[in-house]
This record gives structure tokens, C-alpha cells and sequence, in this order.
């Protein structure tokens, strides 16, 4: 979320996964940390005034697929909705 420019931002970063089931960076093939600070560069970086505005940047832009599990976008829906409320309430957002 900016909140001097009232945006709500989505960050995604890609991954990959190994032959355990494990979700590994595609640069380097290590596994992804659950837990703890990890230093990775995003790929794609995505900012809107409303959820809509957001998800439709993100679902509906046929260049754009990095989403493919619908279970998926629908959580990352109520999660930018929830940070829209947020943001316009000046209330603190904290993704769940």
C-alpha cells in the first residue's frame, strides 16, 4: 500500500517448483524459506487505485498470466479489497 499517493500495490515474484514439491527460486534452484527475511527481486510490480482496478491489471490483461489457480484469484481479490477498505478508512492492513 502507498499511502501518500493512496495506491494499493501487488508485488509477485516468480518461482518454481522442484522435483520434492518444494518452491525454488528460478534463478538459483534453492528452496524458498518459509520463515525469515529472503532478498528477491520481483518480477512484476502492479499499483491501482481500487481492487478492480487491480485485479482487472492482473486477471483480465491478456499479456499478463500470472495467476492460474482461480482458488488463488479469488483470495488475492478479498486481499486487495481488504487493502482498499484499509486505505481509504486510514486503517493499518495487514495481509492475511
Amino acid at each position: 500500500m502507498d499511502r501518500d499517493q493512496q495506491l494499493i500495490c501487488a508485488t509477485h515474484y516468480a518461482n518454481d517448483i522442484n522435483d520434492q514439491g518444494l518452491a525454488v527460486d528460478p534463478e538459483t534452484g534453492e528452496p524458498i524459506p518459509c520463515r525469515g527475511k529472503v532478498q528477491r527481486q520481483p518480477d512484476r510490480q502492479f499499483q491501482a487505485k481500487t481492487a478492480k482496478e487491480l485485479c482487472m491489471q492482473i486477471f483480465e490483461d491478456p499479456a499478463v498470466t500470472l495467476v492460474t489457480k482461480l482458488d488463488h484469484a479469488a483470495y488475492l481479490g478479498r486481499e486487495f479489497l481488504r487493502a482498499e477498505i484499509s486505505l481509504s478508512q486510514g486503517l493499518e492492513y495487514i495481509q492475511d
